[in-house]
């Protein structure tokens, strides 16, 4: 069976622990590949290697890196369907649905392209007779990325686009469960001619995470994942000295209003709910709905709800494909029983479908669930898959109260026609993310991406104008150039500007 390696200074690499983990078809339910797992030494090889390269990118000028990053986004352009299918075969999201995550990621390295003009200092002359003051950024060293299963392609290039065309070396530390679009990745960039050491792929579990998180030679860590490892990954990277990113779970509500064009917001929220399966941080995953909506709204939903198409993501027209692996199938249904005893309402029971050739395959249909309260199990826990909760209020500030009362805070939307009402959601709503008639609102890469509460540990988003000054440390030079035996009296007072 193939075995998938790391990727560690411009080749693959099998490392030295004989560890491996499997690697599923979501579709068929059958073990596809084995991937290897890295020891500690492994990442330190990884280390070594772009500390190495460090030293010369690091040094390269801004042309040389963004004609990489020009070169690259063109091979993502033309091997956007041979990378979706890498995608679909490990995650199980359709092809579609995969093309769409590489697009977006292609967002970040269009926005890493234009760093001539965001990385510009500033320069203030004569600041005092003589002094004159300028600022500039430099890249931090080597900086690690560890990336969830839910976007094997998308996330990762949230990170290190912007870390490599700042000057940085990076190592990525992907999922298990779908490892391989990070490896056809690394041989895209070294097509587009990044030196070999800039980006290195080590996968593994633990083992791995916690190498990175306490290496001395790791400036900073990126991370995107549950909010406990979130968490944790904070915690131990910063008692390390390292600067770090991370980003946890989610929640998000949307909100219909009576005035809201109930077949408009059934539609988009049904894809932004059982879109990739549920299996997206920013997925729908809570409908609130207000007043005389609520009871329109769920026979929309149900509706729309039975018309999702579920099947292996290679096969045209499919809309839903299967979860990643059976563990994630058994909890989401698993919930929706959960819910009924609760006392939900199931409107639509996914549970139990069987996809014909693919038996064995990690399905389960879209289920909505009706008259949910915030006290039951299928509201207060991310479910991550194919699970809509309908929760009825009364008022707008009623639904604002629900969400502010949750402990996430990652991204929300509002379907109304209202003005007024949208311009009232968006300034007194405790989230990091908003959208009006808009589902999911996943803010374009020259913005950064981050929400609020349990949904960002530490004060860093990631990417856009967030990701450069995470990537980069500022100088300051205060400068004077006195004429050839100029006697400039030197005080011993504090300096001021006069």
């Amino acid at each position: 069976m193939k075995t998938i390696e790391h990727w560690i200074n411009g080749s693959p690499a099998a490392g030295t622990s004989p560890e491996t983990a499997p690697v599923f078809n979501p579709a068929t339910g059958q073990e596809q590949a084995r991937v290897a797992l890295a020891s500690a030494a492994d990442m330190d090889t990884a280390v070594t290697a772009a500390t190495a390269a460090f030293e010369t990118w690091s040094e390269s000028s801004l042309t040389q890196r963004t004609q990489v990053m020009f070169a690259f986004r063109q091979l993502l352009v033309e091997h956007e369907e041979e990378l979706g299918r890498i995608i679909s075969a490990e995650h199980g999201k359709t092809v579609d649905d995969a093309r769409g995550e590489i697009t977006r990621g292609r967002e970040v390295v269009e926005f890493a392209c234009g760093l001539g003009d965001v990385l510009k200092g500033s320069f203030s002359d004569q600041v005092s007779r003589g002094v004159d003051v300028h600022n500039f950024r430099q890249p931090l060293g080597v900086v690690a990325g560890i990336t969830p299963f839910n976007f094997p392609a998308m996330v990762p290039l949230w990170m290190h686009p912007i870390a490599i065309a700042t000057g940085n070396t990076f190592i990525l530390k992907p999922s298990e469960r779908d490892p391989s679009a990070a490896n056809f990745v690394a041989e895209l960039y070294k097509r587009a001619g990044l030196p070999d050491g800039v980006f290195n792929v080590v996968h593994g579990g633990k083992e791995a995470v916690d190498a990175i998180l306490t290496h001395s030679g790791v400036e900073a860590v990126s991370f995107v994942g549950s909010t406990p490892i979130a968490r944790y990954v904070h915690e131990t990277a910063t008692a390390h000295g390292k600067r770090v990113q991370a980003l946890g779970g989610a929640k998000n509500h949307a909100v219909v209003l009576p005035d809201a064009d109930l077949e408009f917001a059934a539609n988009h929220i049904t894809a932004g709910a059982y879109g990739s399966a549920g299996e997206r941080c920013m997925a729908v995953s809570v409908a609130v709905a207000v007043g005389t909506a609520a009871d329109g709204l769920v026979e929309i939903l149900e509706r729309k709800t039975g018309e999702v198409k579920v099947g292996p993501g290679d096969v045209p027209g499919i809309e839903m494909g299967p979860l990643v692996t059976k563990a994630s199938q058994e909890r989401v249904e698993n919930a929706v029983g959960t819910a009924a005893t609760q006392g939900a309402t199931v409107v639509v029971d996914g549970r139990g479908l069987k996809i014909d050739g693919h038996e064995s395959g990690f399905f389960t249909g879209p289920s909505l669930l009706d008259h949910v309260t915030t006290e039951m199990d299928a509201y207060k826990e991310e479910l991550f898959g194919p699970v809509l909760a309908v929760v009825r209020v009364d008022t707008l500030d009623e639904a604002i109260g629900v969400i502010n009362a949750n402990p996430y805070g990652n991204g929300t939307a509002l379907f109304t026609g209202s003005g007024e009402a949208a311009r009232r959601f968006q300034r007194n709503v405790k989230v990091g993310m908003i959208g009006v008639n808009v589902p999911v609102p996943v803010p374009m890469s020259y913005y950064s991406f981050g929400g609020w509460k349990d949904s960002l540990i530490g004060d860093s988003p990631i990417h856009g104008p967030e990701g450069i000054r995470f990537y980069t440390r500022p100088k300051v030079v205060t400068t004077r150039w006195p004429q050839p035996k100029q006697q400039v009296t030197a005080g011993f007072n504090f300096p001021t500007s006069s």
